[in-house]
């Protein structure tokens, strides 16, 4: 069957993935010609989710890998999968539920609910395993994974032993003590009310306030307050009675457990160790804290003293650890000032005298509450409004003119008027409080979009220190090669710096915490207030370990009891309760590389594919996910889980932002898969994919290359035109016709280029250089030169080019396969070749022919065409006109050349006549190639001084759009608030105009005469 006119996408990329499928031709093994395994892990997409640009780029390039591999006959898997995605999945769930009436979460309880999710991934879960095969992903879909495989409550076809994986991994890791509960600061999220992790924040500019407040000495001490400027010169000094503190979180002040100064800022030296008041609460129980030094404040911002609320705040909880400062939690789960707890007066007596020395401070504070009745049960914001309003009311916040520009637009811009009476105001009633107006960095749910809380909370954590170490020595010693260079030193100052991983999650959906609590044993009887630990695999062994613990008289029950009075010890039943938390899906994700292979069974599968060859992933969870499956790998199989880890950057919009529903510039791949097909969709990213270099995605840039797509189909069918069939056996070595051998020469170059970039890396080297021989010499200009031999008479010349075109477009269909599957998978299977072996499952070119001589020639030609074309181009002749070439200096190889190939020169250069001249003609323009000059008469041609003139009009309108763009990017506010996008735009702006115009003036140059 002939080729038809266009590539029909739509309808031959269903068709021939399906084809794939039944071959068989994605499963592991599959082409296998040598013993070296290839294997690589998908990065695990939500099971909910489906398909983003990001998800596209980052499974073309695996795709490239693989298919790649497996041409080359090496014993491959792309291994898939899905992630559980607690916090997203039971999320979509509650939401459906709350859309279609059903009872809410806790209406239905753990099991239930767990149900209906189990329901929602059955029903959704293939989505984005469909508009991967969309995508041309050539995973081995027989062995799909999931990491919630084999969970309780798992319905039929949700068979497997991911769960027992991750549950072994937790059990081994408590008994080896690398796995403990304690409580720690965390991310909280007051929507979904858990813990959740960094990269699940997203930190946002928004506009802020800060509130600057008076704490009154102890005792109504004072002191003499100083500022000088950089010299020592005095510029104020007053004596004060307070210390100025300023927060954009007044609430927290509740809980301040000191105020902070740097140790060598003078202003404050004389009043470090005493205590000073918070300026809120009864005044009758007003806490005193203690005025501490440490490095963490910067004398040079604000006042340069620093309220501590170590239980609130990240980088106030380092120093209220360093420093012995009690931690008072103040909030309860969704984010409401606390009720619980010590009544108000209690609380505040017991604070008092820890801060006093006279009770030590507890490990854990909990129990004293330091919300005053008056903010109980408030919500956080509503709290702040109070808190500001109380210190304010009492004189407390620290006043500033009317006019002061930090109040931002509260400011006044005129004096403040008389007052009612016609009488001025005084100073003091020209002041106002305080408050600065400014943008600050606010932390949100990624899913639930609510202010995320530091809150103090019990957690499980993983003592990663005591893991880390063989994970920074595998990268170190080389044993792991990460690109590119940079990520390499965000995964070491991660792991460097690394903290207890809080690995619990106060959700349903996920592995649930494998440990089960009982009573405490004490004095012969059980008290469920507080608890003994059993860590188990199984509510069974959990029993079992009960049972030796508290002895053969006790019958073991487990039921979700949570306080129990003490019981007789000959006759009771002890309850164990099930830790209700899940465990961080990153927990399970790190141990996708063993878990999807069978791991901790030792199966056939984890023999041949572990470990790995490469991961390939984003540069966001280079700490999240691959550092954790490193660890993991190297603890509990000894081994790295693989050895490259290409980590790619960001899609983003053409003008360089960040792609997001708000901003309205988030592209779907699968609508551009619709419009352009997937080999152009791609191609443009792997084009695009520059190692550490963020991608500017555009729509025109799919069509470009979608053009590009037709390009190669064109050249199918001229092929398919002058019958240019494949001819078995054919050896481009015994090619006889220059042409042929130059073309010859050319694919093995473009050939190796490929090879070798895809080894590095580099995929856009080996698009560049695919397209470039594709598009370039093979198609604008093999094909062209090819034309006046199989349009002529000499029969073995055309025979051979016949072949040779053929040969060639076969070896670029191969080297294109990778890049875009559907396209050449179609044309390997050209007509009366419909049965032949599925391209991907063929060989990849590996070839050696080389003819230098061949390649000078005709790369010459091109050479010198394409150099008359381009001064055509610049110096406007019209495409119709016939100009006179005359040619002088020409060495004997280059005279031979010119008469070899005088009519395809003067054809393809729309040149009148070529002739050889001693010397460069007066007056002509002149193009140098090689050691020969071209002399190009334009008199009467093109009108020289009106040529003159648009050049020097030209070059000046770019000038002036330089001079605007530099000018713009030496203005500091430009810089300072202009987003990073756009200042890159102008940056690359520049950098166009600025070749732009030596273009230019080198063609105005041309004109100029000759000296």
């Amino acid at each position: 069957m002939a080729l038809e006119k266009t590539f029909n996408a739509a309808e031959a990329e269903s068709r021939i993935y399906a084809d794939w499928e039944t071959k068989g031709a994605f499963k592991a093994g599959a082409n296998a010609q040598r013993d070296e395994h290839f294997s690589v892990m998908i990065p695990p997409p939500n099971v909910t989710g489906s398909l983003h640009m990001g998800h596209a780029f980052n499974n073309t390039l695996q795709d490239i890998l693989v298919r790649w591999h497996r041409m080359q006959g090496f014993d491959t898997l792309w291994q898939p999968g899905q992630d559980h995605a607690g916090i997203a999945t039971q999320m979509v769930v509650e939401r459906e539920l709350a859309a279609t009436g059903q009872p809410g979460r806790r209406e239905l309880g753990r099991e239930a609910f767990t149900a209906k999710v189990w329901e929602q991934k059955q029903k959704s879960g293939g989505t984005i395993i469909d508009q991967l095969r969309r995508l041309g992903a050539s995973c081995d879909w027989s062995r799909n994974a999931f990491t919630m495989s084999g969970a309780p409550g798992a319905p039929e076809g949700e068979e497997g032993n991911f769960h027992d994986a991750v549950i072994k991994v937790f059990v081994d890791m408590y008994n080896k003590g690398l796995i403990y509960r304690g409580k720690r600061l965390v991310n909280w999220d007051p929507h979904f009310e858990t813990a959740i992790s960094d990269l699940e924040v997203e930190s946002t500019e928004v506009d802020g306030h800060m509130w600057h407040f008076k704490y009154p000495l102890a005792g109504g001490e004072t002191y003499t307050y100083v500022e000088k400027d950089e010299d020592g010169n005095t510029l104020f000094e007053e004596t004060r009675d307070y210390i100025s503190i300023a927060t954009t979180r007044p609430e927290t002040m509740l809980g301040d457990g000191a105020v902070a100064v740097h140790p060598s800022d003078e202003r404050y030296a004389s009043i470090v160790g005493k205590l000073c008041e918070i300026p809120v609460g009864p005044k009758e129980q007003r806490r005193l804290i203690p005025i501490i030094t440490d490095e963490y404040p910067d004398k040079n911002f604000g006042s340069g003293a620093v309220k501590i609320t170590g239980a609130h705040d990240f980088n106030d909880y380092g120093v209220a650890k360093r420093n012995g400062i009690p931690l008072y939690a103040l909030m309860e789960t969704q984010g409401r000032m606390r009720a619980d707890g010590l009544p108000y007066d209690q609380a505040a007596a017991r604070a008092q005298a820890i801060a006093d020395g006279s009770e030590a401070a507890p490990e854990d504070a909990t129990e004293i509450n330091l919300v005053p009745d008056a903010y109980r049960g408030l919500d956080r914001f509503e709290a702040r409004k109070r808190v500001v309003e109380d210190v304010t009311a009492e004189g407390l916040a620290v006043m500033t003119e009317a006019t002061d520009p930090r109040l931002g637009r509260a400011a006044k811009k005129a004096p403040v008027e008389p007052g009612e009476g016609g009488e001025m105001r005084t100073e003091e009633e020209n002041l106002v409080p305080l408050v600065e107006a400014k943008k600050i960095m606010q932390p949100f749910g990624d899913r639930s979009k609510v202010v995320i809380e530091p809150m103090l909370t019990d957690q499980w954590f993983v003592a990663t220190d005591k893991i880390v170490q063989p994970a920074i020595d595998a990268v170190r010693s080389g044993e792991v090669t990460i690109l590119p260079e940079q990520d390499r030193k965000v995964y070491f100052h991660w792991l460097e710096n690394i903290e207890p991983w809080c690995i619990s999650r106060q959700l349903w959906w996920g592995h649930q915490i494998p440990v089960w609590y009982g009573p405490k044993k004490k004095d012969g009887s059980y008290d469920y207030r507080e608890s003994e630990t059993f860590c188990a695999s199984s509510e069974a062994e959990a029993a079992k370990l009960a049972q030796s613990f508290y002895g053969e008289h006790v019958t073991i029950g487990v039921e979700p009891e949570s306080t129990r009075e003490p019981y007789d010890p000959n006759s009771v039943v002890v309850e164990l309760r099930r830790d209700p938390d899940v465990l961080d899906t990153w927990f399970s994700s790190g141990l996708w590389p063993i878990g999807t292979l069978g791991w901790p069974e030792q199966t056939a599968e984890l023999e041949k594919y572990f470990p790995t060859s490469v991961l390939v992933t984003g540069f966001d969870i280079i700490f999240f996910w691959v550092a954790r499956m490193m660890m993991t790998g190297l603890h509990f199989m000894g081994k790295e889980p693989f050895s490259d880890v290409y980590i790619h950057a960001l899609v983003r919009d053409e003008k360089g932002a960040k792609m997001s529903k708000t901003k309205g510039n988030v592209i779907d791949p699968i609508v551009l898969i619709d419009e352009y097909g997937a080999d152009a969709l791609r191609f443009t990213l792997a084009a695009m994919a520059a190692q550490g270099r963020d991608i500017k995605l555009a729509t025109a840039r799919v069509e470009g290359y979608r053009n590009f797509a037709t390009k190669l189909w064109n050249a199918a069918r001229f092929a398919e035109h002058y019958e240019c069939k494949r001819v078995e056996g054919f050896d481009p070595t015994n090619a006889k016709e220059t042409l042929n051998r130059w073309i010859a020469t050319e694919t093995t170059r473009a050939a190796t280029a490929v090879t070798g970039a895809i080894e590095a890396y580099r995929f856009n080297d080996a698009a560049a250089a695919l397209y470039r021989f594709t598009w370039n010499l093979y198609c604008d200009w093999y094909l062209e030169f090819s034309k006046p031999v199989l349009n002529g008479e000499d029969g073995p010349a055309k025979t051979e080019t016949r072949a040779t075109v053929a040969w060639v477009l076969d070896r670029i269909i191969s080297l294109l396969h990778p890049f875009m599957p559907f396209l050449t998978e179609e044309l390997w299977a050209r007509e009366g070749d419909e049965g032949r072996t599925a391209l991907m499952l063929n060989a990849w070119p590996e070839l050696g022919f080389e003819d230098s001589d061949a390649a000078d020639e005709i790369n010459w030609l091109i050479e010198t065409i394409s150099a008359v074309r381009s001064v055509r181009s610049e110096m406007n002749v019209p495409a119709g006109a016939m100009i006179e070439l005359a040619v002088s200096g020409a060495a004997f190889t280059t005279a031979a050349r010119l008469q070899s190939h005088n009519v395809l020169i003067r054809r393809l250069a729309r040149a009148e006549s070529l002739t050889l001249a001693h010397a460069p003609r007066a007056g002509a323009l002149q193009i140098v190639v090689g050691e020969a000059t071209f002399s190009m008469p334009l008199e009467g041609v093109i009108d020289i001084d009106a040529e003159r003139a648009r050049l020097e009009r030209e070059i000046d309108k770019i000038a002036k759009d330089v001079g605007k763009i530099e000018a713009k990017l030496a203005n500091e506010k430009f810089m300072a608030k202009a987003p990073e996008e756009v200042i890159e735009e102008q940056r690359e702006r520049l950098a166009e105009a600025a070749a732009l115009k030596a273009k230019t003036e080198a063609a105005l140059a041309r004109l100029e005469p000759a000296a």
